[in-house]
Formats: structure tokens, sequence, C-alpha cells
């Protein structure tokens, strides 16, 4: 049985789960959908095209589905949807698609948004990503499965973040970030990979070595960036993780790659 405070305002129009709890000073719009066991602490307001997923929690002061921040959005029909078990703390902010971008945001499942995160129209937000204190992503940005963000860190438009990349704090990135990346610096620049993660999440030693060469022969290596990729794959056959990473950066890229700090960039 759903619990709504008495100064929750919720529209008729919307769909509300079973055990889902609504605290005070809610706001919530006619086209929002509410899972099974959501949780919204007090003043949170919720509005447009907007899913959210069962037993995710969301604490006050958040703004989802309100209008995307894009000159070009015309008021159409966009959605935002956003799966389990999600915790988004004080202050985020999550905007829907636009008609240039897909017409939807999708965040997927068992996520943590830190205080005062944003997440843009058009972003497509993996599973197992944590976002911490005071970070964005622009319009369009993928984040892959498991990847972290660090605080105050600011994602550019159309970036690629890969899964199990790591953002550092304060960083702001323009490219492309490898899937295992590790980036840093006022201007991202690739310091390595995100060997904690990886020994985090159970992958073998034989894995880790793998791709630890693979990265060697990726930016270290002679030939340009096509020649070293097709290398390392072949070299490689069998390691899924390096697989990952080649088809990666073999995919189409609207900003190119976070790239190792040479010597030479002081």
């Amino acid at each position: 049985m759903a619990s709504l405070h008495e100064t929750a305002i919720i529209d008729e129009g919307a769909k509300i789960g079973a055990d889902v709890s609504i605290g005070p000073y809610c706001v919530i719009g006619s086209d929002v959908i509410l899972g099974d066991g959501v949780v919204l602490k007090s003043h949170v307001v919720i509005d447009g095209l907007t899913e959210i997923g069962e037993g995710t929690q969301i604490f006050p002061f958040s703004s989802i589905g309100m209008a995307p921040q894009d000159m070009k959005y015309a008021g159409e029909k966009s959605r935002l949807i956003i799966g389990r078990n999600n915790v988004i703390r004080e202050h985020v902010t999550m905007n829907p698609g636009t008609a240039g971008g897909g017409m939807v945001t999708r965040v997927g499942d068992n996520c943590l948004f830190m205080v005062g995160i944003h997440v843009a129209h058009d972003c497509q937000v993996g599973n197992n990503v944590i976002m911490a204190n005071s970070s964005g992503i622009a319009g369009h940005v993928s984040v892959g499965d498991f990847a972290v963000i660090g605080g105050l860190a600011a994602i550019h438009q159309f970036v690629r973040i890969g899964e199990h990349a790591m953002v550092g704090g304060l960083s702001a990135v323009e490219h492309d970030v490898i899937p295992f990346g590790s980036v840093t610096g006022e201007r991202a620049s690739l310091s390595g990979l995100n060997l904690i993660g990886l020994k985090r999440r159970g992958f073998d030693r034989d894995t880790i070595h793998g791709i630890r060469a693979a990265y060697r022969g990726l930016f270290e290596g002679e030939g340009t960036l096509d020649e070293r990729v097709d290398q390392v794959a072949d070299q490689h056959p069998e390691n899924a993780v390096v697989q990952q990473v080649a088809a990666f950066i073999r995919a189409e890229s609207k900003r190119g790659l976070v790239i190792p700090k040479s010597e030479h960039d002081g």
C-alpha cells in the first residue's frame, strides 16, 4: 500500500506502484510512472514523460524529468526512463531526451548519483554507475556499466565513457574514455587503467595482464592508432576485455579519444 504525505501534490494521471512512499511537499506530474517500492524523501519534483523503476530512492530537492536545457527543444514529447534500485541524492537534475537525440534519456539499474549531479538530455547511462558530488554529463553522453565519475568532473557533450572507466575528480573530459581507462586532469588525459576497479569486480590475473599489455601496445607502439588497434586485437584474440576496448576505439566517435599526455605536453 502506498504511503502518500498529505502535503504532496500528485496529479490524478500519475501511475503509482505498490508500496511507494511519497514524502512531504513532493510534486508529481500527470505522465509520471513510479514503480513498486519507489521512495521520494521530500521536496522532490518529477514531471514529464518520466518512468522510475522499482526500489529507486530520490532525496530532497531533486528535479527529475523537467524540460531539457537545450535551445532546440520545442516541447516534443520526449522521455526520461530511470531503472531499478538507484539512489538519487539531493539536488540532482535529470532531463528527458530531444528530437535531435533519439527522444529519450535513459538511466540503468543500481546507480548512485551523489549530491548535485546533472544528467542532461539524450544521455545513456548504464548499470552500476557512480557519479560523485557536483559532477555532470552534458547532452548525448553515454556512460558504460560500472563507470565512476569523480566529484566536480565535467563531461563534454557527445563523449563516450567506456565500461569500468574511472574519471578523476575535477577532470574536464572532452574526448572518449576507453573501457577500463583512468583519466585525470584539468583537461583530462589518460593516466592508465582502472586496475582497482578491475580487481574489485573479479577480473582474473591473466585478463588484467592482457589488458595492461594491450594498453602499452595501443599507446606506446609504432604506427597509426588504427594499425595498433588491429595489432593488439590480433595478439589477444581470447581476451574479451582487450576485444571490448578494441571495439570501442573502432566504433564511430564524435569527439575522438582521451590519450596519454606526452612528455612534450609539459
